[in-house]
């Protein structure tokens, strides 16, 4: 990421660069995607689209910590705190979060107004109305040790999966000051279905392709899509989330088939 160059030459920028490592891309990708739909230059786009996978970056990296999740690896790789140390995990995450705000503010993101709205969408996404708030949720039913029932695991991951995915595929239509509903519409089920995807995946995936730590949920006894539902129906309900998806996109025509396929590719991948 050269937005990170100039840094000094400290564990911190090291640490920031290897959490931004490997990934899908896929926050990044639905602000180019949404971007294109609207006319938006993809010069303009870059923008947020880094700011996103910035932020997507840090929750990682925090997640990853013992307090949290304690995970060792993530992305095929060690966790931050795990390849240096837990202050320099902690620091790296808070400098990746303001690094968004940083990019997606920057001029060459567009209009002031269009900027404002971004960085407030995001505070919203990323904080305690959001993403944070479903690791709060997570972690309160861990330490209760009574598993969620299906209405409140999904509550939880609209926040700690969906939020972000439902500000990047906004985004575009942001900057463009057009109708965020049909693609807020698309990523809410689109975001479902992808955490129900890794709900499935840590039952039967492979963790040389997932690059992470697979069946800890099961193991810590925490529910799940699958342990509520079951694999097969878990499959059934992540395929018509989907199909939902996809049909919030018909007032874009063809020119939405890109997002169609990815959301086809969510409920599809092998990592």
């Amino acid at each position: 990421m050269t937005c990170l160059d100039g840094l000094a030459p400290l564990p911190l920028s090291d640490a920031m660069h290897h959490a931004c490592r490997g990934g899908k891309g896929l926050r990044g990708f639905l602000v180019m995607e949404s971007a294109r739909l609207h006319g938006v230059d993809a010069a303009r786009a870059l923008w947020p689209a880094a700011a996103i996978e910035a932020m997507h970056a840090y929750s990682l990296v925090h997640d990853d910590l013992p307090a949290m999740d304690d995970d060792d690896l993530r992305r095929g790789l060690p966790t931050v705190h795990i390849k240096w140390d837990e202050a320099t995990a902690i620091l790296a995450g808070d400098a990746l979060q303001a690094l968004a705000f940083e990019l997606v503010s920057d001029a060459r993101c567009g209009e002031a107004e269009a900027r404002a709205a971004l960085s407030l969408g995001l505070a919203r996404a990323a904080g305690a109305r959001g993403m944070v708030l479903g690791q709060a949720l997570d972690i309160a039913a861990e330490a209760a040790g009574t598993p969620l029932d299906l209405d409140a695991i999904t509550r939880l991951q609209a926040g700690k999966t969906g939020a972000l995915i439902e500000w990047a595929a906004t985004a575009g239509a942001v900057m463009a000051g057009a109708d965020t509903g049909p693609l807020g519409r698309y990523a809410r089920d689109l975001g479902l279905a992808f955490q129900i995807a890794d709900d499935i995946l840590d039952v039967e995936g492979d963790e040389a392709k997932t690059g992470k730590r697979l069946q800890k949920d099961a193991a810590a006894g925490k529910a799940t899509f699958v342990s509520l539902l079951g694999l097969d129906a878990a499959k059934r309900r992540a395929r018509d989330l989907v199909t939902s998806a996809c049909d919030a996109l018909s007032s874009y025509g063809a020119g939405a088939e890109t997002l169609r396929e990815t959301a086809r590719f969510v409920i599809s991948r092998e990592s």
